[in-house]
């Protein structure tokens, strides 16, 4: 939460990710496991809510975040809710069965819809992006493309509003998105970097937003270019 909120703060985007507990809770976490980024042991969905909150999920990093804990998605909206006047993308990966219902009223109560972008199972199973945009048309959903073949399929996907790039698309295909009332996204090896050419080539051809591990040097790098 330290970390969404200071990335709030500098009026960044971020990606979080939805596993469910033992006793049906949404929690933000990216493994299926607690080992790595916890103080304890399990798969998440072998342990309650309680049993999670209970784990310290800070020191991992560095001992000044001890004592964080696994947040729950509902803390996470709400955290995101304080910051309405931010004009950020929320990118929301999907990695546990049968939340799409539960997570779009989620974010319908905490008034953030718009801000959230759902990826993760999503790009790939077009059951989970139906099952989004029967629980709100409003619901944000994207599809990959993972390289120029693949490109045409997803385009054409059904209940998308994304094309999720993991390649840098030439300009003709992103034409096409914008010509189908679409917007695009990339994410990847190619952007992940501190890849400051990658980057300025994504914006050149109209990516409207960057997935990567260096946020604040990309920023830099896009106010170089004003």
């Amino acid at each position: 939460m330290t970390n969404f909120r200071a990335c709030l703060e500098l009026r960044l985007g971020f990606e979080f990710d939805i596993e469910k507990t033992k006793d049906n809770q949404l929690v933000c976490i990216h493994d299926d496991t607690v080992d790595r980024t916890t103080s304890g042991t399990g798969k998440v969905a072998d342990l309650t809510l309680a049993e999670i909150r209970s784990l310290d999920a800070g020191s991992w990093f560095d001992a000044k975040f001890a004592g964080e804990k696994v947040p729950t998605i509902d803390e996470v909206l709400s955290l995101v809710a304080e910051y309405q006047h931010h004009d950020v993308l929320i990118a929301v990966d999907l990695k546990a069965e049968g939340i799409e219902q539960n997570i779009i009223r989620m974010a319908e109560k905490h008034k953030v819809l718009h801000r959230l972008l759902f990826i993760g199972k999503t790009i790939s199973e077009p059951r989970v992006r139906e099952k989004l945009k029967m629980a709100s048309v409003k619901a944000e959903t994207a599809v990959v493309a993972n390289n120029i073949d693949e490109f045409p399929k997803a385009l054409a996907a059904m209940n998308t509003d994304w094309i999720y790039f993991r390649y840098l698309p030439p300009k003709k295909q992103l034409e096409a998105v914008r010509s189908e009332g679409k917007r695009s996204f990339i994410a990847g090896v190619t952007v992940s970097g501190n890849v400051p050419d990658n980057w300025k080539q994504a914006v050149d051809v109209g990516i409207n937003g960057i997935l990567t591990d260096y946020p604040l040097e990309l920023a830099a790098t896009l106010r170089k270019d004003q």
